[in-house]
């Protein structure tokens, strides 16, 4: 008798479980918690800073990219997100005076990451 209770209460723990794992499966992703909002600023320290769209399917800009519009030195901008510019030697590209490989990606385009300075 004492096996046949411990088996029914292993069955009972093994359906509980599964319940709530199902449960959490099923679980509505709209009911997720809204991702935060990015709230990273950068202000340019650059003289004169071109926001350059990438060409074609390209997910990096580069520095002959056609230029979207200009940032002048003090203007904060909000980037929370940053493309990587691979070469095989060197910088990719040399801004503001020094080179570098990171774009921070701003409305409109991306921008060389050595022209910006975290606040």
């Amino acid at each position: 008798m004492k096996r046949f209770v411990k088996v029914l209460v292993l069955a009972a723990a093994v359906t509980a479980l599964v319940g709530e794992s199902a449960a959490v499966a099923t679980a509505n992703p709209a009911a997720a918690p809204p991702a935060a909002k990015c709230t990273a600023k950068w202000k340019v320290t650059g003289k004169k800073v071109a926001v350059r769209m990438p060409e074609g399917d390209r997910p990096v800009a580069s520095p002959d990219s056609p230029v979207v519009r200009y940032l002048h030195r003090g203007d904060v901008v909000t980037s929370c997100v940053a493309a990587i510019a691979r070469t095989q030697s060197g910088p990719a590209y040399h801004k503001c005076g020094r080179g570098g490989h990171v774009w921070r990606i701003v409305r409109g385009g991306q921008v060389p990451a050595t022209c910006l300075k975290r606040l």
